[in-house]
């Protein structure tokens, strides 16, 4: 199982992401249960670089984003490990801040890359990216698929 080497604790992230072929793209987020708009969002993200360094919310980290009582559906070690057997995927690290500033100051990548959901521009990750020469980029929105809508249908 060669994922699992692709799991990253914070504490390795900078010698870690040191070793990997340049540029580093850097994106974040909860990744609950994996559907077509989120492989297809990670393999543009690793498209535009050598490798991709995914930061993951922890499951406190994802509750206080309000997206249910009940969520995230999957715990953080099962969301980390799908995210890692990803072939797009370089190295995963957990967060457990509101956002993933911290694990953005040690990745240092030259690319931060969020969904076309997201305002790139209001974003406090994309000050410092460009503090340090890298870019900040949204990436088209693939319409249709959310996970809060499948959680729905499930219910429904």
């Amino acid at each position: 199982m060669n994922f699992l080497n692709k799991l990253c604790p914070r504490a390795d992230l900078a010698a870690r992401v040191a070793a990997l072929p340049k540029p580093v793209v850097f994106t974040n987020g909860v990744f609950d249960i994996l559907h077509r708009g989120h492989v297809s969002y990670l393999a543009q993200a690793r498209a535009l670089g050598a490798s991709l360094v995914l930061g993951l919310n922890s499951d406190a980290s994802a509750r206080r984003l309000g997206k249910g009582p009940e969520r995230p559906l999957n715990a953080e070690a099962d969301r980390a490990c799908v995210l890692a057997a990803l072939e797009s995927v370089s190295l995963v690290t957990l967060f457990d801040e509101d956002t993933p500033v911290e694990s953005l100051k040690l990745v240092r990548p030259q690319l931060y890359v969020k969904g076309g959901d997201y305002d790139i521009e209001a974003l406090e990750e994309t000050r410092w990216v460009r503090s340090w020469g890298g870019d900040a980029r949204a990436l088209g929105f693939v319409d249709g698929y959310s996970t809060t809508a499948l959680v729905g249908r499930i219910r429904g």
